[in-house]
């Protein structure tokens, strides 16, 4: 563990109370922020919980009813409390904090429909009708690994692909948060998904209540 975590900040901007906040100009990567945060008791956040998680289950699971979708693959499954309200018929969960895959082990243990890897443990060439990305790109500061998991992503896809995410270029105050444009880079590298829809937030982002608003649209890709 690193020994930089020094406090825990509440009411960061889209994600909320219990964030493990490390100080400013301490933030070594994304992946050792999130271990860490997970070690030290942290949640995934307030996207994961209330209505915001409310509004992310009634549309996941609308879509996988409708689309007939039988195997659901996420990329960053977090603690697992978005899950609980998920109706997949089959799901793999991948994160990169092992402390998070632990969690979920644990608490999903008697479900056999439910399966957890850490990322770089994740068997080759996984795939699933819908690979899911929820609250994640933002907080992908580092290029590489921007671009490594957007590869891992698509790669995973067999028919469709739903970011849940910002998809702007601003600057932001928290050092473990990067808005991009990700669709740009979806068009780049990979111009055989296309934007089938996109669905704006129920609950847009407000300065003024950042633990019960999001900055994260839906937007759903389909191969062509």
């Amino acid at each position: 563990m690193l020994n930089s975590v020094k406090s825990f900040l509440k009411n960061v901007p889209g994600i909320g109370p219990g964030l493990v906040q490390l100080r400013r100009g301490k933030f070594k990567s994304s992946d050792l922020y999130w271990d860490q945060r997970y070690r030290a008791g942290g949640d995934s956040g307030a996207g994961s919980y209330n209505r915001l998680a409310q509004f992310k289950a009634k549309f996941l699971n609308a879509f996988v009813e409708k689309n007939r979708i039988s195997s659901v693959i996420e990329h960053g499954c977090g603690d697992g409390a978005q899950l609980k309200l998920a109706r997949y018929p089959s799901y793999t969960g991948i994160d990169i904090s092992p402390k998070a895959v632990e969690i979920c082990r644990t608490l999903f243990a008697s479900d056999p429909t439910k399966r957890f890897f850490e990322a770089n443990l994740l068997p080759a060439g996984t795939r699933a009708d819908l690979a899911m990305s929820l609250d994640v790109i933002y907080h992908l500061v580092e290029d590489h690994i921007f671009e490594a998991y957007m590869q891992k992503l698509f790669a995973s896809a067999n028919n469709f692909v739903i970011v849940y995410s910002s998809n702007m270029v601003k600057e932001w105050p928290d050092k473990h948060v990067r808005h991009r444009r990700f669709t740009d880079w979806i068009a780049r590298h990979h111009p055989e998904w296309s934007l089938q829809s996109t669905t704006p937030n129920e609950f847009p982002y407000d300065p003024a209540h950042p633990d019960n608003t999001s900055f994260a649209d839906f937007y759903v890709f389909a191969k062509h």
